[in-house]
C-alpha cells in the first residue's frame, strides 16, 4: 500500500486502515457492496502546504467527511439489518503532514496494484489514499463500489454549495443514485469522465501524476481513481460477475463553517 502509506509517512500518528463488514443473519448473500471513504483526519497539504486567503487549513480536520459518511452508513445498516446483502466499509485513515519522513513533490509511489504515481502535488493526497483502498475493495469480491470523498474544491466551483458531484461510467448505477437522491432529498449531479483530459495526468517517469491542471480538476481526480481499478470495473453493460463504481465528491457538504454540516434532505429540510 505504498500510495496510502506515502501520504501517512510524515505524521507522528500512525495510519489506521479500517475494514468493517456487515453480513446478513443466516447468510444467503445475493449481492456484495463496498463503501469506501476518504479519511484524512487532518490535511496540511504536505510540502505543498495550504497557504494564503481562503486556503481554510484550520478546517482540514473535516477532510475525513467521506469516512464519517461511511461509518454512518455502517451504523445504519447494523440497525436496519437488510437481508441478502454483504457490505464492506473501508477507510484508509491518516494525516497529511510535513516532516523529514514525509513524501516530497517529485517522489514516486507504488500503489498496491503495481501502478506507479509521480507526486507532483502533495496536497492532492486524498486520491493517493483512496487508490489503495479501492484496490483493496476490489479484492473483496464485491459487485458495486461507492467512493465517498471530500476530494476536490473544483467540484464546489462547478456545482456550488448544495450539490454533490458523482462520477460513474455506468448509466444504470447513475440512475440508481438519481432514484436515491429523489427519495432522500439529497442533491447529486452526474459529471462527465472526459477521457481526453487524461493527457494532463501522464508522467514521463511513472504511470501517472497525481494531479493535472486547474481546469477540470474534479474530472481528472475521477480519472485518476479509474486508473487503479480493473478495466472491467468501468463498463456500462454490467454482468453478474462485473463491478460497478460511483465516486461521490462531497467536498462542500463538510466545509460550511458556522452552519449545519451535511446536505439538506427530505427529513431535515
Amino acid at each position: 500500500m505504498g500510495s496510502y502509506l506515502g501520504v501517512a509517512a510524515a505524521s507522528a500518528n500512525p495510519p489506521h486502515f479500517i475494514h468493517l463488514c456487515y453480513k446478513p443473519v443466516g447468510g444467503n448473500v445475493k449481492r456484495k457492496l463496498a463503501i469506501v471513504g476518504k479519511g484524512l483526519t487532518f490535511d496540511s497539504g504536505g510540502y505543498n502546504i495550504k497557504t494564503g486567503p481562503g486556503c481554510s487549513i484550520e478546517l482540514m480536520k473535516f477532510d475525513m467527511g467521506g469516512s464519517a459518511a461511511v461509518f454512518g452508513a455502517a451504523k445504519a445498516l447494523a440497525q436496519i439489518k437488510p437481508p441478502g446483502v454483504e457490505v464492506h466499509f473501508i477507510v484508509a485513515a491518516c494525516e497529511n503532514m510535513i516532516s523529514g519522513t514525509g513524501m516530497r513533490p517529485g517522489d514516486i509511489l507504488t500503489a498496491s496494484n503495481g501502478k506507479t504515481i509521480e507526486v507532483n502535488n502533495t496536497d492532492a493526497e486524498g486520491r493517493l489514499t483512496l487508490a489503495d483502498a479501492l484496490v483493496y475493495a476490489c479484492n473483496q469480491g464485491v459487485d458495486k463500489i461507492i467512493d465517498l470523498a471530500t476530494l476536490t474544491g473544483a467540484c464546489v466551483v462547478a456545482l456550488g454549495p448544495s450539490i454533490a458531484g458523482i462520477f460513474t461510467p455506468s448509466d444504470e448505477l447513475a440512475q440508481e443514485v438519481a432514484a436515491a437522491s429523489e427519495l432522500s432529498g439529497e442533491k447529486f449531479w452526474r459529471l462527465p469522465m472526459e477521457e481526453s483530459y487524461w493527457e494532463q495526468m501522464k508522467s514521463g517517469v511513472a504511470d501517472m501524476v497525481n494531479t493535472g491542471g486547474r481546469q477540470g480538476g474534479s474530472i481528472t481526480a475521477a480519472l485518476f481513481l479509474k486508473q487503479v481499478l480493473p478495466p472491467f470495473l468501468f463498463i456500462v453493460e454490467c454482468t453478474s460477475t462485473s463491478y460497478r463504481f460511483v465516486m461521490v465528491n462531497i467536498y462542500i457538504l463538510f466545509y460550511k463553517l458556522g452552519q449545519t454540516l451535511g446536505s439538506l434532505t427530505s427529513v431535515n429540510s
